[in-house]
């Protein structure tokens, strides 16, 4: 909290008020490395000058880069600006007891997702066997597998870099033999080695989430839980989970399965009513 405070305090002194209160939310710090979301089109000077206060107020952050795309692509990238301080996009990032080296320029990665991270987790029992169908550099698989007791985690990602970091992360939170990193394509993946084997499936990529949900049902024991984060528009008055939640029923209706929603919430908004929701599904 001291820490945001700060961040709206630096913003407000270089922008002024009104510009400010545009962008001090936008900005995330990933271990050492500050990243500004970039407004469409809003002009840069006004960006490397709060990139310059920022490395000069808060001691721990030595470089400062602003978003230039929106994640796309198979490997889930986005083009970034160099703005301040060091020009370097690899950091060492902690969260919930655990430590990740990533470099933003090539594997996602976002403090918004911490609190998704811990719940999830929470909610592993003991021996169970989970896929993480898009798993990135690795953070909900190793907090999984640090906090609670699975018997197995299949850490999958199409990403060459992320699976690189991946293995990197796993030696570094020493779960080596808990989290099994895989490299390829989920979908092909769950159908040809992990068919029938997973109590829980996470799927936290919104581009994938929906076409792959038949592949996921091949992966799970029977029945189980799956975990869906996928993005949705919502005018006002509407609910954007309900929006999702209908989407999804019917995908499962679709492929012959029973399943009832035991969780929702907007995880975050991502634009102007455009929202980032999970839907936690028993089957």
């Amino acid at each position: 909290m001291a820490r945001r405070k700060l961040l709206r305090e630096i913003a407000a002194e270089v922008l002024g008020e009104r510009e400010a209160r545009r962008i001090w939310g936008r900005v995330e710090i990933i271990g050492d490395i500050a990243v500004i979301r970039r407004p469409f089109n809003y002009p840069l000077e006004p960006l490397r000058k709060l990139g310059e206060a920022v490395i000069a107020r808060i001691k721990h952050v030595r470089s400062v880069w602003c978003t230039a795309s929106s994640v796309s692509g198979p490997y889930r990238t986005r083009k970034y600006i160099h703005l301040a301080g060091e020009k370097r996009s690899e950091t060492t990032y902690r969260e919930n007891g655990c430590m990740f080296k990533v470099d933003i320029r090539r594997v996602y990665v976002s403090p918004r997702l911490g609190y998704e991270h811990a719940r999830i987790a929470r909610l592993v029992r003991p021996g169970e066997v989970v896929v993480n169908m898009f798993a990135g550099a690795g953070l909900f698989s190793i907090i999984m597998a640090r906090h609670a007791d699975p018997r197995i985690v299949y850490s999958i990602d199409i990403n060459p870099d992320a699976y690189r970091y991946m293995e990197e992360n796993i030696r570094l939170n020493r779960v080596e033999g808990k989290v099994i990193p895989i490299l390829g394509d989920a979908a092909r993946i769950a159908e040809e080695r992990l068919k029938g084997i997973a109590d829980r499936i996470l799927m936290p990529l919104q581009e994938l989430s929906y076409k792959y949900l038949p592949q996921a049902v091949i992966a799970l024991r029977g029945g189980g839980y799956i975990h869906v984060y996928d993005f949705t528009r919502a005018r006002p008055g509407e609910n954007p989970v309900e929006i999702l939640a209908s989407r999804y029923m019917r995908r499962f209706r679709e492929i012959g399965v029973n399943a009832r929603l035991v969780y929702s919430r907007v995880v975050r908004t991502v634009g102007p009513r455009r929202y980032q929701v999970v839907l936690d599904f028993k089957l």
